[in-house]
């Protein structure tokens, strides 16, 4: 155990093993201090830390490959690590791009990336679990063990229901892709965007395309996208166009094609993977169906108004193609009918991300990403599991009747 300053963890607690995981478990239990795991990486709501003592998982990293594909990783691995071990193997996952993001909390909460209307959510590509209980149990689940516990793991998996030591995921053969991005100035952002949510998820499976309009003080509007494509640069290039003629500017593509997923995740920084990410206050919702022009309007007005210091940004994160052909029911990610995902990004203390939510909160589903926290939800368990919730409530009375596992917006 590692002491820690005021204002810290108590203690963490570095674990080398399964029962180093179940006697910190043990003993904390035992004092009545309050435990969290932290796995590989980091969470937006700082769930992955406490007053109390901390379980650092990033000992627990191992990867290994068996010849069907199947990949049994340890909790504290980070992508950067997954995606170079698969590669290695020809291998690879539908995941984040951030290469410090932990494979555990992005898998518990779902697991969206540039490959993933193809593949899948990363959960959904997820064959088990060995999860130590708040009695020090341990436990292996999968489909047919303990299929409750399984269930819950994905999507709703993160700190709830115990402490996961490690994964194991049908992975998938590695996909060489298209490497998309474009940047330019945007002169008529609502054009754009009417365009891009009537056309990017219904798109291909093998094209993903997102979005971000960008603003700061004296600079004009940046529009960015940033995807990917499964499709040689040819046929990549003209699915593009489709875009370019919709909102009838010629965009500044640039494609670089042949590149193995390890590569392209290398390409590609996730803005939320930063350093300073705690200095970035990030709120988020789903949309089912394509924002009015009247909401739209206003989102725009608000991102360019009243700008003195400080970068806003909204992005716009394409679903549908396989992540919505899974029932809503057959995993604990509930959000199986959503057309896009749409962040608000802003450094803490600029009101205009809470304005900027609750005017596009007037279109939006009501659910959110579990893997994007936000404390400021009158109900977060309600807008993370949706109907959900009630089959998730019992699994936590299950297997961890006394709460044991607890935070803001927990089950």
């Amino acid at each position: 155990m590692q002491d820690t300053v005021e204002g810290q963890p108590r203690l963490v607690v570095q674990c080398r093993s399964v029962v180093d995981v179940v006697a910190a478990i043990k003993d904390a239990a035992a004092a009545g201090e309050r435990l969290v795991p932290r796995g590989g990486g980091h969470c937006f709501a700082r769930r992955s830390s406490t007053d109390g003592v901390v379980l650092d998982l990033t000992g627990l990293d191992a990867i290994t490959v068996a010849p069907d594909g199947i990949a049994t990783i340890g909790a504290g691995a980070v992508l950067g690590q997954v995606y170079a071990e698969l590669h290695a193997y020809s291998r690879g996952l539908p995941a984040g791009c951030g290469p410090t993001v932990g494979i555990a909390g992005l898998t518990l909460g779902g697991g969206i990336g540039l490959i993933g209307r193809s593949y899948g959510l990363t959960c959904d590509r997820l064959v088990g679990a060995r999860v130590v209980l708040a009695d020090g149990s341990v436990v292996d689940c999968d489909s047919d063990h303990e299929p409750d516990l399984f269930w819950a793991l994905r999507g709703a998996g993160g700190g709830q229901f115990g402490v996961v030591t490690s994964l194991r995921f049908d992975t998938v053969p590695e996909p060489v892709t298209t490497r998309i991005e474009a940047n330019w100035l945007a002169r008529d952002v609502e054009e754009l965007v009417v365009a891009w949510q009537a056309w990017a998820p219904d798109t291909p499976d093998e094209l993903t395309v997102n979005l971000a309009i960008a603003s700061e003080p004296g600079v004009p509007v940046q529009a960015t996208v940033l995807g990917a494509c499964l499709f040689e640069e040819g046929p990549t290039r003209d699915l593009l166009q489709e875009l370019s003629h919709l909102i009838g500017t010629a965009v500044p593509w640039e494609l670089r094609g042949g590149m193995p997923l390890r590569d392209l995740k290398r390409s590609v920084a996730d803005p939320r993977d930063v350093p300073d990410r705690h200095s970035l206050r990030i709120r988020s919702e789903f949309f089912a169906q394509s924002m009015s022009d009247q909401v739209l309007a206003s989102l725009v007005d608000q991102l360019r108004a009243d700008r003195v210091t400080g970068r806003r940004q909204v992005s716009f994160t394409a679903m549908g193609g396989a992540y919505n052909r899974i029932a809503a029911d057959a995993t604990a990610f509930a959000h199986r009918d959503e057309r896009f995902l749409l962040e608000h990004v802003a450094a803490h203390g600029d009101p205009w991300v809470d304005a900027s939510w609750a005017t596009a909160h007037a279109d939006a589903s009501g659910h959110v990403y579990p893997n994007f926290p936000d404390p400021a939800l009158s109900d977060g368990p309600q807008a993370y599991h949706a109907g959900n919730q009630p089959r998730l409530r019992a699994v936590k009375k299950a297997y961890d009747p006394g709460r044991f596992f607890d935070f803001p917006q927990a089950l």
